[in-house]
C-alpha cells in the first residue's frame, strides 16, 4: 500500500471517530439539558366591580358596603353589587313617592346594606348581610340575609343544599333554641326564655333562620354555623339581634356528603357572638 493511500485512510479513521465523539458529546448534551421553566402560576381573577355604593337625594340616603375579600370571588361580586344597588334605587323611588305624596317630611328616608364575611372554604365563601332602614317612626329597622356561595359552580346555596333532604332537623332546632336563651339570660337575666312553641318569644326554626360559616380552629374549614337573628324574635328591641354560632358536631350528621368535608374541628368561638355593634 502506497504511503498516499495509508494517508487517506488514517485521515478518514481519525473523521470516523471525530463524528462518533461528537455524536456522543451531543447526545449527552441533549440528556443534560436543563429543563425548561415552569410557567408562571396565573393571578386569580380579581373584578372590577365596586366594593360600594352611595346616594343622597332629597328623599333619601342609601349606602352600600362590601368587603374587599369578595374581590377574589368576581362572580358573587358583581351579583351582589347589582341586585343590592337596584334594591337601594328602588328603596330612592319610593322615598320619593311616598314623601312627596306627603308634602314632604322633616327628615329623608335612610338604607343602607353592609356586606361582613363570615368563614371561607376550599369550596365556600359566606357572607352576613345586614340591612338598616329608617322611615320615620320610633326606632329604625334592621334585618339580617346570608349568602353561601359555592365557588368550584359560581351558585348560591340555599338551607336544602347543604343539608340532606328529609333530614330530622329538631336536634338543630334544640341547639339553637338553647342557645338562644342562654345569650338572652346573659344579657337580661330573669327574662322570659323563649321556646320552640312560645306564645311569647318563639326560637326561629333553623331551616327559615339566615346563617353563615362559623371560622373553626381546622384551617380552610368551618367549625360551625352562625345563625342571624334580629331584634324581637326572642326578645325585646332592647336585646338587639342575636347571633349565635353552633359547633359542628351537632349537625355534621345532617349535611350532604358533598358539603360535609368542609366543616372540621370547633369553631372558634360558640354561642352568642353577635357583633358588638349588632
Amino acid at each position: 500500500m502506497s504511503r498516499t493511500a495509508r494517508t487517506l485512510l488514517l485521515s478518514a479513521a481519525v473523521a470516523v471517530t471525530l463524528c462518533a465523539s461528537l455524536a456522543a458529546c451531543q447526545r449527552k448534551e441533549d440528556k443534560v439539558q436543563t429543563p425548561a421553566a415552569p410557567a408562571p402560576v396565573a393571578a386569580p381573577a380579581v373584578s372590577n366591580t365596586p366594593v360600594g355604593y352611595d346616594s343622597k337625594t332629597p328623599y333619601a340616603a342609601v349606602k352600600l358596603t362590601l368587603p374587599q375579600a369578595i374581590k377574589t370571588t368576581p362572580a358573587l361580586h358583581a351579583a351582589l353589587y347589582a341586585d343590592t344597588v337596584r334594591d337601594l334605587k328602588q328603596f330612592e323611588e319610593g322615598a320619593q313617592a311616598d314623601l312627596s305624596e306627603a308634602g314632604g317630611g322633616p327628615n329623608p328616608y335612610e338604607k343602607t346594606i353592609a356586606f361582613a364575611p363570615g368563614a371561607e372554604t376550599g369550596k365556600l365563601v359566606s357572607l352576613a348581610r345586614t340591612d338598616f332602614e329608617f322611615t320615620g317612626g320610633a326606632h329604625p329597622n334592621t334585618s339580617f340575609d346570608a349568602v353561601i356561595w359555592d365557588k368550584t359552580t359560581n351558585k348560591r346555596l340555599g338551607f336544602g343544599d347543604l343539608f340532606r333532604p328529609g333530614a330530622d332537623l329538631s336536634v338543630l332546632d334544640k341547639a339553637l333554641c338553647a342557645a338562644a336563651n342562654a345569650a338572652k339570660q346573659a344579657r337580661s337575666p330573669g327574662s322570659e326564655a323563649a321556646t320552640l312553641d312560645g306564645k311569647m318569644w318563639t326560637c326561629p326554626k333553623a331551616v327559615s333562620t339566615p346563617f353563615v360559616l362559623t371560622p373553626g380552629a381546622t384551617p380552610g374549614k368551618a367549625g360551625g354555623v352562625t345563625f342571624l337573628m334580629g331584634p324581637y324574635q326572642i326578645g325585646p328591641y332592647s336585646d338587639g339581634p342575636y347571633w349565635i354560632a353552633l359547633p359542628q358536631s351537632v349537625f355534621r350528621a345532617l349535611l350532604k356528603p358533598a358539603y360535609a368535608d368542609q366543616f372540621d374541628g370547633a369553631p372558634v368561638k360558640a354561642g352568642d357572638v353577635t357583633p358588638k355593634n349588632g
